[in-house]
């Protein structure tokens, strides 16, 4: 008998040793433990070994598709995800509100405080640039997307985010000698210079500074792409998907292979959201899908501000408020727990360590007894690619086609 999946996935969860163990090491979490007890465990580079994945080309691969072949950049993934249909042409970019003092970028996320971004936003909205339409449209906490809609567009051209704080803040320049990308590289950087004018004096930064937040008064971009062109997960393994995510870049991907979108109240992306509803969602979507798709992202939050109390908490909190509720409730279903990338509180970014992987189901259950990094490799699955995740789990849940005869 088929049985229905769930894929949950801990955003950056995978760390390395700080003080002789892991976040996931030092967290309580009893019921992460109990799926690895009674299920099959392993280890997974989500891309490829020795690969830093970002968090777009982790999830199409998760979802089994090659990035190698199909990414097309960040940026369409972003706009999928804020509602923004893009059409043939069309150049899509990620961006941060970002603090700029000196001409150096002080912080890259405006201390990832929301205050006023959305007025910020509409007044950005709609410039035109050299006969190109600019769309601008602010996401989930300090992100936002641009779309660039004109003639003799290029993705071609490289990111003013530096990526890192402390540092200069960059121009954009074409990638290659083809004139377009010169032309897109020109557009992005005068955007950026107009949009500095236009924060700089605004008023929702001057009341940001005078309240002692740090002021949202540059836009760093990075991830330009056009539209990719992908064969649905329906079409892929005759299953009905969902999605339950806060994070417009993962809502994005979802969309783009045909998931429906499934938003909760008070769902944010950060460590103080509201998992727990997510969670009733997941069950409550395990109903009427065959597939349905867990985001969380506040482990990957917390990993990047170098937190490691905050991150032990977040799985705390996610084991207590989603795990145990997903076991409580969800009935006979196959259950995979595993994260997108590492993301170690040591580097406050992306990693290439693989990331531990749980499977509760029909399995033959191996003797892994706890969910962490260095016990999940111990056990039976092995390590794994990520693009195998949803094979295994077809099988698993009975849903696998027979290869030959």
């Amino acid at each position: 008998m088929k049985s229905k999946i769930l894929l949950i996935v801990c955003d950056g969860m995978g760390d390395r040793l700080i003080d002789g163990r892991t976040p996931l090491e030092a967290a309580k979490k009893p019921n992460m433990d109990r799926i690895s007890a009674k299920g099959i465990n392993g280890i997974m580079d989500t891309v490829g070994v020795g690969i830093r994945p970002g968090s777009d080309t982790s999830h199409l691969s998760l979802f089994g598709y090659n990035p190698f072949e199909v990414y097309t950049g960040r940026g369409p993934f972003e706009a999928a995800g804020a509602g923004i249909e893009m059409k043939t042409g069309d150049i899509a970019l990620r961006c941060n509100f970002a603090t700029i003092k000196d001409g150096k970028i002080s912080d890259r996320r405006a201390g990832r405080d929301e205050y006023g971004l959305d007025e910020l936003s509409r007044d950005i909205d709609g410039m035109r640039i050299q006969g190109t339409e600019l769309i601008f449209k602010r996401c989930k906490g300090h992100r936002a997307v641009l779309v660039l809609r004109g003639r003799d567009l290029s993705p071609c051209v490289s990111d003013t985010d530096p990526e890192k704080p402390e540092i200069l803040y960059k121009k954009s320049t074409p990638l290659d000698k083809n004139p377009n990308s010169k032309k897109t590289a020109e557009i992005l950087n005068e955007f950026t210079e107009r949009t500095v004018k236009i924060l700089s004096d605004h008023k929702i930064n001057k009341e940001r500074v005078k309240n002692r937040k740090l002021p949202a008064n540059i836009l760093l971009s990075r991830g330009a792409g056009v539209k990719p062109e992908l064969q649905s997960l329906g079409e892929r393994y005759g299953l009905r998907a969902a999605c339950i995510s806060a994070t417009s870049l993962i809502k994005g991907v979802c969309r783009t292979i045909g998931m429906d979108v499934i938003e909760v109240d008070g769902a944010n992306g950060h460590i103080d959201s509201n998992i727990h509803l997510k969670a009733d969602a997941a069950i409550k979507a395990l109903k009427d899908y065959d597939f349905v798709f867990l985001h969380i992202k506040g482990t990957d939050e917390a990993s990047h501000d170098g937190n490691f109390n905050a991150k032990r908490g977040m799985i705390e909190r996610i084991d207590n408020e989603v795990i145990r509720r997903v076991l409580q409730n969800s009935g006979d279903i196959t259950i995979a727990l595993t994260a997108d990338h590492s993301t170690p509180i040591n580097l406050k970014e992306h990693s290439a360590d693989p990331t531990p992987i749980a499977i509760l189901g029909d399995v033959r259950t191996d003797l892994v007894n706890s969910f962490s990094e260095r016990d999940c490799s111990r056990g039976d699955i092995g390590r794994i690619c990520g693009r195998d995740l949803m094979n295994i789990l077809l099988d698993i849940s009975n849903r696998a086609r027979l290869f030959g005869a």
